[in-house]
């Protein structure tokens, strides 16, 4: 009788065991599930990533900027080789770049060995280069996320977003995300106090091609313009760009049109003067009206601070009695030391391009 009490006992205590060890394992697994963020990248891919990551090969320089942005540059071990040669401001803002790997040179290819002897937590690459995103999320073991704003203002907060959580830096993702947001709705009222009822007609001649346009490109909107190539499709998922003809520019007969100005002026390969001599467009409006003008556009992608910049630009543009609400450069100036922490950066960007004569001139 002893013996099967104590026997009884036993069983009791091991399924005590069984339990506890299984409840143990249930609600570790459901902390693992919170410990993980899964978000559907721009390739409409889903990407399951760790909650925190510490080691981050960029190879896009939006979001590097933004990574810069939020103060967690140094979890960068590794970029491509664009921000490092050519960016304006990035060897400013982040100076240790120049100590980092180059692990990709053209956008197109990767050094597969290298970036797997970094041991990276996560890997961000653009959706324009769909060959390498589909290579590196074959080859590597850690999760490969296509990300970009593609010209739009709700995706590049969703970024700020995503990199704020998986950086540990919510904090100051929603002191950006909240600055933007308030600029944005200030300009917004005042470009509706002194907009015409119809917006005007805005043709956007990006890349150093008069044929090449973004078909979002959402600080046309937020300045009261209207993106006429807005009614088209990208060539190819992943892509902001539509291809035009001339004879499809001639039929929307623009009364604005925007030149890709962010190059320095030796790099440009399509310029104001050129578009506006061009023979074939001297029958649109924006020519015969000398409505032909720079703006920054992308430059590999967007940089968070200057496309509120640009929005600032392109308001007072659109709306030349908005030059009396506020100073262009020091509202830039502003913009730029909120997200990057330095002065002049704007007076430093505009002497590389050569910007100055576009917002100073009549």
């Amino acid at each position: 009788m002893m013996f099967k009490l104590q026997e009884r006992n036993t069983n009791r205590y091991e399924l005590r065991v069984v339990l506890l060890l299984f409840l143990f394992l249930v609600l570790y697994s459901k902390v693992e599930a919170f410990d993980q963020v899964v978000l559907r990248d721009s390739l409409n891919r889903e990407v399951k990533i760790p909650g925190k990551v510490e080691r981050i090969v960029c190879l896009q320089p939006e979001l590097l900027r933004i990574l810069v942005a939020l103060g967690q540059q140094e979890k960068v071990v590794a970029v491509d080789r664009f921000p490092v040669k050519y960016d304006h401001l990035l060897r400013i803002i982040f100076p240790e770049i120049v100590n980092l790997p180059v692990v990709s040179v053209t956008g197109e290819d990767a050094n597969v060995e290298k970036i797997l002897s970094l041991r990276p937590d996560l890997v961000l690459v653009s959706p324009s280069e769909l060959f390498l995103s589909r290579q590196l999320s074959r080859k590597l073991r850690c999760p490969v996320v296509s990300l970009s704003a593609t010209g739009r203002l709700d995706r590049l907060l969703d970024e700020i977003e995503v990199l704020g959580r998986l950086t540990g830096s919510l904090s100051r993702s929603e002191e950006l995300k909240r600055f933007l947001q308030d600029k944005i709705s200030w300009l917004q009222k005042q470009v509706a106090r002194v907009a015409a009822s119809r917006k005007p007609r805005v043709y956007l001649s990006f890349w150093g091609s008069l044929l090449r346009s973004p078909v979002f490109y959402e600080p046309v909107e937020v300045a009261g313009g209207f993106n006429l190539t807005s009614e088209l499709r990208p060539i190819y998922q992943g892509s902001d760009t539509a291809v035009l003809t001339i004879e499809k520019i001639l039929s929307w007969d623009p009364e604005i049109i925007l030149v890709h100005g962010n190059y320095p002026p030796e790099e440009r390969k399509l310029t104001v003067e050129q578009v506006k001599s061009d023979p074939r467009l001297q029958s649109i409006r924006a020519v015969r009206a000398h409505r032909v003008h720079y703006t920054f556009g992308f430059w590999y992608w967007w940089d968070p601070a200057l496309v509120l910049v640009e929005c600032y630009y392109l308001s007072q543009l659109f709306h030349p009695g908005l030059k009396n609400e506020f100073d262009l450069e020091a509202e830039a100036e502003t913009i730029f030391k909120f997200f990057y922490r330095k002065e002049g950066l704007f007076q430093t960007l505009c002497d590389k391009i050569k910007a100055h004569d576009w917002f100073r001139a009549d």
